[in-house]
């Protein structure tokens, strides 16, 4: 007989930083934007630089946003996690993903993108990825249609446990991405663009993350058993 399946968590925003140099700057804006919207996690991308100095930047991120109640991510580093006191790191690829994912889990998150194919999505969730991300831009900058990585989402989020995330460029995405299934959307370039108006980008976000669970439905599915 047909049994009803547990109402699906609406999905929440993952902020991703610029390549920073000196995130000080960020850092000063960062409470105000994660106090207007619900943010899940912040994602740190930072310039290349020594380890003593990455570390002190990574420390001073992690204290604005876990202040804020948000988790805070590495992009890459993921050597830095632990001594920058991050609560985990998105790993880029299969073989990233193996050779960080045991060393950071189970106390740190472990969150993996550059995922191509169906079959390396599948490999992610298999040896526990935390997340897997869909969507992001290749080195050259291209990236699957919208209407690909939605498929891709809703694909995932149909089958399989473990969150995925979407990689969204503009606010039409959030929504769709939304709508698509995922559990998380991952927003950072247009609203940095919005030079001075961050926080009603931010904003924006929310409401269109809001838009695309409601037009999905939030009512609960039925299961065969």
């Amino acid at each position: 007989m047909a049994k009803s399946a547990p109402p699906r968590p609406a999905p929440r925003l993952y902020l991703a930083t610029p390549v920073l140099d000196d995130p000080a700057p960020l850092l000063a804006v960062l409470p105000r934007l994660l106090e207007a919207a619900d943010v899940a996690a912040v994602l740190l991308r930072l310039a290349p630089s020594d380890p003593r100095t990455l570390i002190g930047r990574i420390k001073a991120a992690a204290g604005v946003v876990q202040a804020a109640g948000a988790a805070l991510l590495l992009d890459g580093h993921a050597d830095l996690v632990a001594r920058g006191g991050a609560d985990g790191a998105h790993l880029g690829g299969i073989a990233e993903m193996q050779e960080w994912l045991p060393q950071l889990q189970p106390s740190r998150i472990a969150g993996v993108g550059r995922l191509e194919t169906r079959h390396d999505s599948m490999t992610a969730g298999e040896a526990g990825a935390d997340y897997v991300l869909f969507g992001e831009p290749a080195d050259d900058g291209t990236r699957p249609s919208t209407e690909a990585i939605a498929e891709r989402l809703n694909w995932w989020a149909e089958l399989f446990e473990p969150p995925c995330v979407g990689y969204a460029t503009s606010l039409d995405e959030v929504e769709v991405f939304a709508a698509a299934g995922a559990d998380f959307v991952l927003v950072g370039e247009f609203v940095w663009a919005a030079a001075g108006e961050e926080t009603t980008a931010l904003t924006e976000a929310e409401a269109a993350l809001k838009r695309g669970f409601t037009t999905a439905g939030a009512a609960p599915t039925t299961a065969q058993g």
